[in-house]
């Protein structure tokens, strides 16, 4: 799961390109993890949750960043989140509408050991429906 603004450039990527992939690499043991599948939004109960337990700065922040837009300065942003934290002081940070949670439907799962001879070891596993997985072997 990952939190941003829906707005931003990557919101707007995932609403024209679903899909996505997730690397994990561990180079002092020479293994990695791919994900690939589709990007689906959390619900709003969910990303109501994960926002109220952020740091109130972080909430503020939301609020603050029209995230991966030009800005005229970075005085704007300091000034609008001066004014944020004196309103928010003794009362809690709403979460605004254009931010929220996605996550990552895994399809394809690839694990990846190498090898010194470089031929590498690659076992994916692939959805084939809503309960089965099909283990192969991926040439390196």
């Amino acid at each position: 799961m990952f939190y941003t603004n829906y707005l931003s450039r990557k919101g707007k990527e995932i609403t024209k390109n679903p899909l996505g992939a997730i690397t994990f690499f561990w180079g002092e043991l020479e293994r990695q993890v791919r994900i690939e599948g589709t990007i689906e939004k959390l619900s709003k109960e969910e990303s109501d949750k994960y926002f109220q337990s952020r740091p109130k700065n972080s909430q503020l922040g939301a609020l603050v960043s029209p995230q991966s837009q030009e800005i005229a300065s970075r005085d704007l942003l300091d000034k609008k989140m001066n004014e944020l934290e004196a309103e928010y002081a003794d009362k809690s940070v709403p979460k605004p509408s254009y931010w929220g949670g996605y996550i990552l439907k895994p399809r394809m799962i690839e694990f990846w050991q190498g090898q010194r001879s470089r031929l590498h070891d690659r076992i994916a596993y692939k959805k084939i429906d809503n309960k089965n997985w099909k283990k192969v072997r991926l040439a390196p």
